[in-house]
């Protein structure tokens, strides 16, 4: 079993306390810090405090669902970039998929097995570990973003974006595959309070889609939530 990175921090969040114990011993002898809360509010202001690597997160809770509780942890800027496990025991299409949508990053049904959990979580740490050692250069398909000079292209031709555009196609290509709410692009594009109008997100995002073209389609628009760039694969050179 690969090495989890030193003392990652992950909050259990679940009702069952036969769960949570379960949960808690294999990650806490697979290297990790473990918080849990039995409930989605105590959920949330955890997450707000202690600022987790990760949460495993229940669907079924008292006082606010687990989709609830995601919903919050991506609108806010203080936690928008924990990574979210879903575990429940809801095997439904649309769950798993109103759950991804919403942005969480993988999906385990109960009953599951431990070890399972564990290596779930390990490969996404990984993944978030390596995406925070990339090199300046971001490559999407045909877009690339070079971080250190702040210059876009699209298939090699640079791109001429304003200041704000740029931090935006930032902002989502960094996080692509994961839908951005659009009160969270204000905070963190804008520096604006969520209660501002999101409308200025969606000219933004009109006109950057313009700018691109073509692949301006991998930007794509998450119905009632926000918008998302897709993370397509690569493609033969």
């Amino acid at each position: 079993m690969n090495t989890p990175a030193p003392a990652a921090r992950i909050l259990i969040v679940d009702d069952e306390p036969d769960i949570v114990a379960l949960v808690v011993y294999h990650l806490a002898k697979a290297g990790y810090r473990v918080s849990s809360a039995s409930t989605g509010p105590d959920a949330v202001a955890v997450a707000r405090r202690e600022r987790p690597a990760l949460v495993v997160l229940d669907l079924m809770l008292p006082g606010m669902s687990g989709f609830d509780v995601l919903r919050d942890l991506r609108g806010d800027a203080a936690t928008a970039n924990v990574a979210v496990i879903m575990l429940t025991a809801r095997r439904d299409e649309p769950d798993r998929i109103k759950g991804l949508s919403l942005g969480a990053d993988d999906y385990l049904t109960k009953p599951f097995s431990p070890q399972e959990l564990v290596l779930r979580v390990q490969a996404i740490l990984r993944r978030t570990a390596m995406s925070g050692m990339a090199d300046d250069a971001l490559q999407i398909g045909p877009i690339t973003i070079d971080r250190a000079a702040h210059t876009v292209s699209v298939d090699g031709q640079p791109l001429e974006l304003t200041a704000t555009e740029y931090k935006l196609l930032l902002t989502l290509a960094e996080r692509r595959g994961r839908v951005q709410p659009r009160a969270h692009l204000l905070e963190s594009v804008w520096d604006a309070a969520p209660d501002i109008q999101t409308r200025t997100v969606d000219m933004h995002v009109q006109r950057l889609r313009s700018k691109l073209g073509a692949a301006g389609d991998l930007i794509e628009t998450v119905r009632g939530f926000g918008y998302r760039i897709a993370a397509p694969a690569p493609r033969a050179r």
